[in-house]
């Protein structure tokens, strides 16, 4: 029989030809984002009807793939990396962070416990305690007290697995039943932690969203909080949890930490603090005092996938007591067993998560905290808040717009005035400016509803955006208001 070379689907040099021009595509992409729309402007199924129906049978070479990528994924993308995206909260990316993400991968380590990998979770221990001593954590959420930090993938689980340790110690403690259980946060807190309470358990009849007020800022107002806990105490209810933000969605609020953290101290409550937006910028010694009063909190996460220069999924937790989070979440079974585990004397992160297996996630924050040094993330970080400050600045200057709420970071939300004066006329004046600036293709932003108002947010944060483009941003939403307005007058 005639030989036949076999597929190495792992071929080092071919591995290597292949992934330089992975690269060259990407820096390419990069050089020439600004050329695509922000925002994509594809209709719905518009990718279902240019594939093929069934998956190729014989292997295809990656020049193909690449030139099918340019031709049919790039026009579905909204380009999170364009400098002209406002939206939601950015993503950033960096460097540093592709090349940590091209070694973690690399390496594609399984680390659920510490023998599955030494390296892997020992460094994710050591960017942990960088990371807090950068925050000025309190010495309690560290290794060397009886807490710790563990990387998860999103705030959602860090709520599920703050939620449910809470659970099972509240439930440990006294006679209660699940069905009591609350939780309380505001109605500026994200929205996944209502997604999170259904998973562990607690009805949603059992989540108390307090309102809160632009007189205070959408804080959550500690004097409301202790009415919501004692009504429900009255009623025969269990307060269990509360969720504090620093830094909101809609607007970036911040809650009073300690206020709230004593509130809720009284009645033996978890408290968790959600600083998943604005935790990146308490690195800065200017904006450490936002973070005032988390001493009194049991558990405290920040997202540097939203503004650390490091991409999707990474979310630090730390825990104050990390027994709590290992009782509720352990499982020891025998495949896993071994004898550094039962010594006690390391970490098995399976035991701080949902999942059993998990990402080497630390390589590409240790890469880009080494790549850019503690200097380089804050400077990154005072450049956005220098540009929003001065797009704040010029909205105030201006008065068909009114800047709803004061600005704590990177994010500026304001309105259109109605000449009339009306609230429903500014609403839609609004509206119409939001839709009528993202459908130029130049920049991408997004809305919020607070107090029944109608703002647009412009969350800057970006990689590579510049004054230039916050200058074109300011120019054209003068231009599209003038037009706007002016149209208005006419119809009048």
């Amino acid at each position: 029989m005639g030989s036949q070379a076999t597929m190495n689907p792992l071929d080092p040099e071919e591995f290597r030809r292949q992934a330089h021009l992975v690269v060259d595509f990407l820096a390419d992409y990069y050089l020439n984002i600004e050329n695509y729309p922000v925002c994509s402007q594809v209709e719905p199924g518009f990718l279902t009807k240019t594939m093929p129906l069934t998956a190729p049978l014989q292997p295809e070479p990656i020049e193909t793939i690449l030139q099918d990528v340019h031709k049919h994924i790039i026009p579905g993308l909204t380009h999170w990396q364009s400098p002209g995206f406002f939206a939601y909260f950015q993503s950033n990316a960096s460097t540093g962070n592709f090349l940590g993400e091209m070694l973690l991968t690399g390496f594609n380590s399984v680390g659920f416990n510490w023998l599955a990998s030494p390296a892997a979770t020992e460094l994710e221990v050591v960017v942990m305690e960088w990371l807090l001593k950068l925050l000025q954590l309190p010495k309690s959420f560290s290794f060397s007290s009886d807490g710790g930090g563990v990387i998860h993938g999103s705030t959602c689980e860090s709520f599920v697995c703050t939620l449910v340790a809470a659970r099972e110690k509240k439930l440990g403690q006294r006679e209660a039943n699940l069905g009591k259980l609350v939780v309380y946060c505001s109605d500026q807190t994200h929205f996944s932690l209502q997604k999170a309470c259904r998973v562990v358990g607690i009805s949603p009849h059992n989540v108390r969203s307090i309102q809160t007020k632009k007189s205070m800022n959408f804080q959550l107002s500690p004097g409301a909080l202790l009415t919501a806990i004692e009504s429900d105490v009255r009623a025969g209810l269990i307060p269990l949890y509360v969720c504090l933000t620093l830094g909101t969605t809609s607007t970036t609020a911040v809650d009073p930490l300690l206020a709230l953290s004593e509130i809720a101290k009284r009645f033996l409550m978890w408290v968790h603090v959600d600083a998943a937006y604005a935790g990146s910028a308490c690195i800065c010694p200017e904006f450490r005092h936002f973070l005032d009063g988390v001493e009194g909190a049991n558990s405290f996460s920040f997202n540097p996938h939203k503004w650390f220069l490091t991409t999707l999924d990474c979310c630090c937790l730390w825990v104050k007591d990390q027994t709590d989070l290992t009782k509720a979440l352990s499982n020891d079974p025998e495949l896993l067993k071994n004898k550094a585990s039962d010594t006690k004397s390391v970490v098995d992160y399976k035991n701080w998560q949902i999942a059993l297996s998990r990402r080497f996630r630390a390589m590409k924050l240790w890469m880009v905290i080494r790549s850019y040094g503690v200097t380089g993330l804050q400077e990154v970080i005072r450049k956005h808040v220098k540009l929003a400050k001065h797009f704040e600045a010029l909205l105030i200057a201006d008065k068909r717009f009114e800047v709803v709420v004061p600005r704590n970071f990177a994010t500026v939300c304001f309105k259109v005035l109605a000449p009339n004066g009306s609230n429903e006329d500014s609403k839609r004046l609004t509206q119409t400016l939001l839709d009528s600036l993202n459908a130029s293709g130049l920049v991408y932003m997004t809305h919020a509803v607070i107090e029944g108002v109608y703002v647009i947010r412009v969350a800057i944060g970006a990689t590579l955006t510049e004054e230039k483009h916050v200058r074109m941003l300011w120019d054209m939403v003068q231009e599209h208001a003038t037009h706007l307005l002016a149209s208005c007058a006419d119809i009048e």
